[in-house]
């Protein structure tokens, strides 16, 4: 009965898509506005780092992208009326890199921490733009086909070929001619801490000039000087990054009357004496009621790099951010035509013929990782891994998201079936170090398995704890290859035992962890196992969703349906 209401009401949401307007989502678990005219940081509690925002077309709606690495689909769009409320409403980058063989055959494997680093976006000429730096193979550059930054864009151009460059942005000056500024990547370059910039033609696409170190950060307490962004005020070319290292650092301003220097620089918003560490880099907007904004992220280790909304004061002729160059922890909203709430979508019922939006993979997509189904669910098919691995770190088809809060809980109903020996397939919290509680079958049942693994990116071998031994709760009665099942519900817990704590000189060191559950009718849960320590992955917090495996390279492939995932408190 569950099973049919689910389909009609999948047949209803393709038949009349126009038909009605999509709700907006608000989480249970964090909203950044207060419902009295203030907001509190972080704006978005989730792992957007190195965000770049821009002004869209209207003036009315804003428009942030961020560092997606290897994860696809890539480079999120983030859309918001007021700066504060903001709704994941597509990705530029389906895979990387469509356009080219050699590379879209590259990142089909998992290739944690490479890939798209800190993007630019830009509104120009009628379309909008996103520029990034691949630290192994150059700077891209990609576009939008119809001037929809939620819509389609273009295949990616390759604007620079090479090694080292990243955190690009371009300006388009008012007489037409573009100049791109970027950072250097110590561990491919083998120098850091400068910043170049060079034109390129007009259309953006190739460079024309050659690079001019404009800003040296070595010796001097702005080293790690990175992630700038190229703006133009009042005749003054700026550039905006951040330097003195990712969780200790500040936000630098400079400014020149040539986009070659020589740049005059200072100190905007450090971290003083608030909670709120290492102000690190973003975007500035000037907005069309006159007031200027400052969206960056900070560092929560575990949980990524969040993103924060700080006020900006030009009146000194210089960007002070914040109040008095430290961050708001609470401020007044920005002045917007539209106060609703809304936040980037958590749960899923997975109701929709296409995968949601807070969902990405771990690697280029391929159809054999998992399809939506007709039926209400979402099929992750078991990817087959060879026979001496010993953990899950290179798994490209886990379906994974950002955690969404300090704290929260995902409960996930799902029904696993397996064809033969050593499935298997669950709920994970994915990191560095990472831990999972799945159904494996073995023989004729299945096995209720914690499978942890501390420093899973140096090949350590993960520990399996058994949980309960199961009866499946259905098998096919055909004689052609039957397969047996398992219905359950999994659910995992994030939670900082010692919040109230939380004080220390660097405004965050908390150590959150994840207990994980299980139960058999939806009402009783039992705990699975002993809580983990939460760990971040390669640049990026940790993520979690569904994970589905086999090392048999023969069998027919088993696959986990995931009726629901719902965020909680």
């Amino acid at each position: 009965m569950y099973q049919t209401m689910k389909r009609m009401l999948l047949l209803a949401a393709v038949a009349l898509p126009m038909m009605v307007a999509a709700q907006t989502y608000q989480s249970e678990v964090w909203s950044p506005d207060n419902g009295d005219g203030t907001y509190t940081n972080p704006v978005i509690n989730a792992d957007y780092s190195d965000p770049d925002v821009c002004v869209g077309a209207s003036g009315e709606d804003y428009y942030l992208t961020a560092s997606s690495f290897q994860c696809t689909p890539g480079l999120p769009i983030l859309h918001s009326k007021d700066l504060v409320n903001w709704e994941l409403v597509g990705y530029a980058l389906k895979n990387l890199y469509e356009g080219d063989c050699k590379l879209l055959e590259h990142f089909s494997t998992v290739q944690h921490g490479n890939g798209v680093w800190a993007p630019s976006i830009r509104y120009h000429a009628g379309q909008y733009y996103i520029y990034w730096g691949d630290p192994d193979h150059g700077v891209y550059m990609v576009k939008t086909k119809n001037g929809d930054p939620a819509g389609e864009w273009e295949q990616p151009v390759c604007v620079i070929k090479g090694q080292g460059y990243i955190d690009t942005t371009p300006l388009w000056d008012e007489d037409g001619r573009c100049y791109l500024v970027n950072g250097w990547a110590n561990s491919r370059s083998k120098y850091a801490s400068v910043l170049t910039v060079r034109e390129l033609s007009a259309d953006g696409t190739k460079p024309i000039g050659q690079p001019v170190i404009v800003f040296d950060g070595n010796g001097t307490e702005n080293r790690t000087c990175e992630g700038p962004k190229f703006y133009k005020r009042d005749g003054w070319y700026w550039i905006m990054c951040p330097a003195g290292g990712v969780p200790e650092g500040f936000q630098l301003a400079m400014r020149s009357k040539s986009p070659y220097g020589p740049y005059e620089h200072k100190i905007v918003l450090q971290q003083g004496k608030t909670n709120i560490n290492g102000p690190h880099q973003g975007g500035w907007v000037h907005t069309k009621y006159g007031e200027d904004w400052f969206l960056h992220f900070q560092d929560k280790e575990a949980y990524g790099r969040v993103v924060h909304l700080n006020p900006v004061d030009w009146s000194t002729g210089w960007p002070v951010m914040g109040k008095k160059g430290e961050p708001v922890a609470t401020y007044k909203k920005p002045k917007a035509s539209s106060t609703v709430v809304v936040n980037p979508v958590e749960s899923d019922e997975f109701n929709s013929t296409t995968i949601g939006k807070q969902w990405q993979w771990q690697a280029n997509y391929d159809e054999k990782f998992g399809v939506p189904t007709a039926f209400g669910t979402m099929r992750i098919f078991t990817h087959k891994m060879s026979e001496n691995s010993n953990n899950l770190f290179l798994v490209p088809n886990m379906l994974l998201q950002k955690t969404p809060a300090d704290e929260f809980t995902a409960t996930t109903k799902v029904r696993f079936t397996s064809k033969a020996d050593g499935q298997m397939a669950g709920i994970i919290m994915m990191g560095l170090d990472y831990s999972a509680l799945v159904v494996k079958r073995v023989g004729k049942e299945f096995q209720l398995l914690r499978l942890t693994c501390k420093q899973a990116d140096k090949g350590k071998a993960q520990e399996e704890e058994l949980i309960a031994t199961l009866k499946p709760t259905a098998e096919d009665k055909i004689d052609y290859k039957p397969g047996i099942h398992e219905d359950i519900y999994l659910m995992l817990r994030v939670a900082l035992p010692n919040k109230d704590k939380l004080k220390n000189k660097g405004g965050y060191e908390g150590k959150p962890q994840v207990t994980f559950a299980y139960s058999m009718d939806g009402k009783t849960y039992r705990q699975a196992g002993s809580p983990f320590q939460m760990r971040q992955g390669k640049w990026i917090g940790a993520k979690f969703g569904y994970v589905c495996v086999e090392d048999n390279a023969k069998a027919d492939r088993g696959w986990l349906d995931a009726d629901w995932m719902r965020i909680t408190k």
